[in-house]
């Protein structure tokens, strides 16, 4: 049983007997009245009034309330009480923010609900209304859940507001220094209080960081790499060459390649320039790269290691390089690629000067390998099936997602491993879902191979044969535990009456199974 345990009290002899609860606490970076020990605190008051007995304790300290990834508390808390494991029959909350400041306000009144569904309640210890089910409390919490959601936006937009103004007076917003500089720690004053070195952090909300020349050494190969670069016409890739023969490293004491040294040609920093949002990764959505114009900058905030003017020539330069190439133009740069060097790989396109990125033919033409087809280059492996598992890696995660979604419909429970994807039906038995991936042999006929998670001892193993082109499902075989074995199971295309018994072209019975069979009558298979 996952959640720490809390000691019992002995009660009076003769005393009615309690209804067993477990609290659920988190605590991110917000005020201190929200600390673990103070929520906890009002939901132990909350408990002794309400007669209640406080056997089990979930807490996710130091953690964002956006997402629940990563609150592994709350995660256990649900999948205890989806599991019937839990052995409790109350969940105490301090308040609706403390379940979650989810900016989809339905993400949080569905986790509510899976512990509802399971018969157990969901109660707000600090809120001003009872948490029955009544339209009072349904509308209160909608109210109280969408403000959850909007107190995360505004504390967002408050702290990018501020760290923007910190930019512009010229102070450092997180990040490695890079080769060439240093960190350093001011106090409120302005006074130097220490070097911070890679890792340290400041301790005082009222410190600021900046950024300082490092060690005369780095300065001095810092503007070499722009000597070279500008006077001397030598590409990055030369540079790291030569580096590296000189037995200099990054300063992350690794050897030094095409990226490291263009880092450091187009990194404003290396003229005195504070940068900000560049990218973006605000309450935990997507990653995304801004344009120049949202750009947060302060010009000449630190000392420089490189003349402006330098710097300019050497972004003239690049920018000519990079302009957007035609497919044409994409092919015949990597033609004159494969031809140079025999053969052609990531690696190479990338520390190749003058090439688009190995991403940007991957996006351009679909692939990697299909970029190498239209220039005639066939690897020495056959580098298709990269591709393929791929596909079916994307499709194995697409299956699993349909198998929850549809026994749920037909009023099923379902819970999944996020580790593993074994799947809990109705608190019954347990499923894995296995692709089987089509290879041709020799002859010409179809061969699968079913590996089974035998780690994993699942009652049932959902296995799809996948048809000739591995893009869809040919069929499906449900294979109870006793059938599976340390060896994957060969298929062909014509197989035993045993195993045709359970093979269908859809699911459908097996939802419609998973929905009314208890693991008794599965068994017997």
């Amino acid at each position: 049983m996952a959640g720490r345990e809390l000691p019992s009290r002995k009660e009076p002899a003769n005393s009615p007997p309690k209804r067993r609860a477990a609290e659920y606490v988190r605590m991110s970076t917000d005020h201190q009245k929200y600390s673990t020990e103070n929520q906890s605190d009002a939901i132990r008051k909350y408990a002794e009034e309400r007669g209640f007995e406080l056997v089990r304790s979930y807490a996710d300290a130091g953690k964002s309330g956006l997402r629940i990834e990563g609150r592994e508390a709350l995660q256990q808390l649900i999948q205890d009480v989806q599991d019937g494991t839990a052995d409790f029959e109350v969940i105490l909350v301090y308040d609706v923010s403390r379940w979650g400041r989810f900016q989809d306000a339905d993400e949080s009144a569905y986790y509510e609900y899976i512990c509802r569904r399971a018969n157990k309640q969901v109660e707000y210890c600090a809120e001003q209304f009872e948490n029955d089910g009544g339209p009072v409390a349904t509308i209160v919490k909608s109210v109280k859940r969408a403000m959850a959601g909007e107190y995360s936006r505004e504390l967002s937009n408050k702290l990018f507001i501020g760290q923007c103004r910190l930019i512009e007076r010229g102070f450092r917003q997180g990040g490695a220094a890079g080769f060439g500089l240093r960190r350093v720690l001011l106090d409120e004053r302005g006074e130097v209080k220490a070097e911070l070195k890679r890792g340290e952090h400041k301790s005082l909300q009222t410190d600021r960081v900046i950024l300082v020349p490092g060690p005369d050494a780095e300065v001095q190969t810092v503007r070499w790499i722009y000597s070279r670069f500008l006077k001397n016409g030598r590409s990055e890739s030369e540079i790291a060459r030569e580096l590296n023969e000189r037995g200099i490293l990054t300063d992350l004491g690794r050897a030094w390649t095409r990226a490291t040294v263009h880092q450091i040609l187009t990194n404003e920093k290396y003229i005195g320039n504070n940068v900000y949002n560049r990218r973006s990764f605000k309450l935990k959505q997507k990653r995304v790269a801004n344009g120049p114009e949202m750009w947060i900058r302060s010009e000449g905030a630190f000392d420089a290691i490189v003349e402006p003017k330098q710097f300019r020539q050497v972004q003239a330069i690049i920018a000519a390089r990079n302009r957007r190439f035609s497919d044409d133009e994409m092919l015949e740069r990597l033609t004159r690629l494969f031809q140079r060097h025999g053969y052609i790989s990531g690696l190479v396109i990338d520390e190749a000067d003058g090439m688009p990125s190995s991403g940007a033919y991957a996006h351009r033409f679909g692939s990697l390998i299909r970029a190498y087809s239209l220039v005639g280059f066939t690897p020495d492996r056959d580098y298709h099936y990269i591709e393929v598992n791929r596909l079916l890696r994307l499709f194995h995660g697409d299956e699993v997602e349909r198998v929850i979604r549809e026994i749920t419909r037909l009023g099923g429970t379902v819970t999944r491993n996020p580790a593993t994807d074994l799947l809990t039906i109705n608190g019954e038995f347990t499923a894995s879902v296995a692709v089987a991936r089509c290879r041709e042999i020799s002859t010409g006929g179809l061969r699968w191979k079913i590996r089974f998670d035998t780690g994993l001892v699942p009652d049932i193993t959902i296995a799809i044969r996948m048809d000739r082109t591995n893009t869809a499902a040919l069929d499906y075989y449900l294979l109870p535990q006793f059938e599976m074995r340390t060896r994957p199971l060969g298929l062909a295309e014509e197989n035993g009456l045993m195993l045709d018994a359970f093979r269908f072209e859809t699911l459908d019975f097996f939802f419609d199974m998973a929905r009314r069979v208890p693991v008794a009558e599965v068994a017997p298979w």
